[in-house]
């Protein structure tokens, strides 16, 4: 090692990583405190793996990224390799899995080597491989999260009435351009670059839709009349036969619906003579301050994420009144963009003019396949690291299992 001292503003940045790492990691095996084997190991839906492949999965990405592309150390358990990698077994062969407490090993002697590898990485190079490293581990722990919530939703419970809704209150968006995407360090692959987009006027919900007018559908035979329904949307419910949103359980009629297929939301939409919003109209309600003519990285003006701005971060783990943080509100007005639901738009997952693929090509653009809607705006159990107004999120229209809600435009 050279006996060059460190400039300032990289000790900082190791130890602002280190920070992020060790809260990210505590964040996720707290949520394994009460998880017996079984439930480690259960698939509870053919389109996810169980939460312990998910935990293995966060070691051995660490391990592959840091300490053989950047350390060129050899490959740490082998035996996990073929387990743990993205595109190795199918989904429905990763039941067959180690103990908690050797997953767990696993991810301690990866994340102790790691550590000591920050002391030296060269960050002007790298800084941005570790800031992906963290967002990746939030992300699935985000799935954990909504795998575990589904386990439980398939144990049963009643389905519940709820008091009737307010109608939505609408905020008018004026036409002009905005800065759509995100070119900051933390800003993943498809986030960039920043672009200039011109929107018409529209009007766009101040809230996401509640539980208590989803319910208005729900009483109409929204579920029954096809008239709602797109071709793909109706073909997709005959098959479904679901009557009601997912997470149905334990809701008021003021928390946002959750739950929901993009193809719901569409029904749901046109069943009030609305649309759902592009991805650039959600944004541009979310971040634009017309008034300073500039982006915001989350809707309030300060640049800090909190606790009183949003539901995130499994600090309520459930989802909370629509109009419970007034402090979170967008230059517009919009309540609830960040946190609490996350939102289906009616567009489809591509590259923005310009995009470069980064860490790989399987990370985004292998989804710009025209089968996947992007959906905005986190939940309550997505990590702040993967939580800000240009972040986004992607999903066939036939999802339902995430915290997915929406809002609707005119």
């Amino acid at each position: 090692m050279s006996n060059r001292v460190a400039h300032p503003h990289i000790v900082d940045q190791r130890q602002q990583l280190k920070q992020a790492l060790q809260k990210c990691r505590q964040s996720t095996i707290a949520l394994f405190q009460t998880v017996d084997y079984d439930t480690f190991c259960r698939q509870a839906h053919p389109e996810f793996s169980p939460v312990g492949w998910h935990l293995g999965h966060i070691a051995y990405t660490e391990a592959l990224w840091i300490l053989e592309h950047c350390a060129k150390k050899p490959r740490q358990f082998p035996d996990f390799g073929c387990l743990f990698i993205a595109d190795g077994l199918p989904k429905a062969e990763r039941q067959n899995l180690p103990t908690f407490a050797q997953v767990q090993h696993y991810l301690d002697t990866v994340r102790s080597q790691v550590l000591d590898y920050l002391e030296i990485a060269d960050l002007n190079q790298q800084e941005r491989l570790w800031r992906w490293l963290i967002q990746h581990e939030s992300q699935h722990s985000e799935t954990i999260t909504f795998v575990l919530e589904l386990l439980k939703v398939q144990s049963g419970y009643d389905i519940q009435d709820l008091p009737s809704a307010q109608p939505s209150e609408m905020i008018e968006i004026p036409a002009g351009y905005f800065e759509m995407g995100n070119d900051a360090i933390d800003a993943m692959d498809n986030e960039r670059p920043v672009h200039r987009v011109y929107l018409d006027t529209y009007w766009i919900d101040r809230y996401p839709t509640t539980c208590g007018q989803y319910q208005e559908f729900i009483h109409a035979g929204g579920y029954q009349n096809p008239e709602w329904w797109s071709d793909a949307g109706w073909q997709w419910l005959q098959q479904a036969q679901v009557t009601h949103p997912l997470y149905w359980q334990n809701v008021t009629s003021d928390s946002p619906v959750c739950g929901v297929s993009w193809y719901e939301a569409e029904a749901y939409a046109r069943f009030v003579g609305k649309r759902l919003p592009t991805e650039a109209e959600w944004e541009k309600a979310a971040s634009w301050d017309a008034t300073h003519e500039s982006r915001r990285t989350y809707p309030w003006e300060d640049n800090l994420l909190g606790d009183r701005h949003c539901n995130h971060n499994c600090t309520v783990s459930k989802t909370t009144p629509v109009d419970a943080y007034p402090d979170g509100q967008s230059p517009y007005g919009c309540y609830d963009m960040l946190g609490n639901v996350w939102e289906w738009t009616a567009s489809l997952f591509q590259g923005y003019p310009g995009f470069t693929h980064y860490p790989y090509i399987g990370y985004s653009q292998v989804y710009f396949d025209a089968q996947h809607y992007v959906l905005r705006g986190g939940s309550w159990a997505t990590r702040p690291w993967a939580l800000r107004c240009s972040f986004r999120n992607w999903y066939h229209p036939h999802i339902r299992q995430i915290f997915a809600g929406f809002r609707c435009v005119k």
